[in-house]
């Protein structure tokens, strides 16, 4: 099933301006609402207002690293099924396991693809978005 691009937000959190922009970049591409931010608690404080429809977040960040971000954000009752994808540039499995306790739906090791970027939405966000 396909579903309409054009509708979807994503947030991409981030301490990596570079990473933010490839992402936002890639995502923009298809028509899609992109939404930055640079640590977990500048995620906190956007996700009210822009309601995402999946989101990626990087696990090694300053103040508020990944894991406490997609704890706090799936223990909230109105996030709680929103897919978070999480972002690390090592592929461990200890952190893969540290991911899917704090909630999260998905691990991507970074450098990504514009192809496992756009995999992880459309395996995860098919359902909430039918053209």
């Amino acid at each position: 099933m396909e579903f309409n691009w054009e509708t979807l937000t994503v947030m991409v959190i981030d301490d990596s301006k570079t990473i933010r922009r490839t992402a936002e970049t890639l995502l923009q591409k298809t028509g899609c609402t992109v939404v930055t931010a640079t640590d977990g608690f500048d995620a906190l404080a956007k996700i009210t207002d822009s309601r995402p429809d999946i989101i990626f977040v990087d696990i090694m960040m300053p103040r508020l690293d990944g894991y406490q971000t997609c704890a706090l954000v799936k223990n909230n009752a109105e996030f709680r099924s929103t897919p978070i994808i999480m972002l690390s540039s090592k592929d461990g499995l200890f952190d893969r396991a540290k991911g899917r306790v704090a909630g999260c739906d998905q691990y991507l090791t970074k450098p990504f693809s514009k192809t496992e970027l756009l995999d992880a939405i459309s395996s995860h966000v098919k359902s909430h978005h039918p053209v």
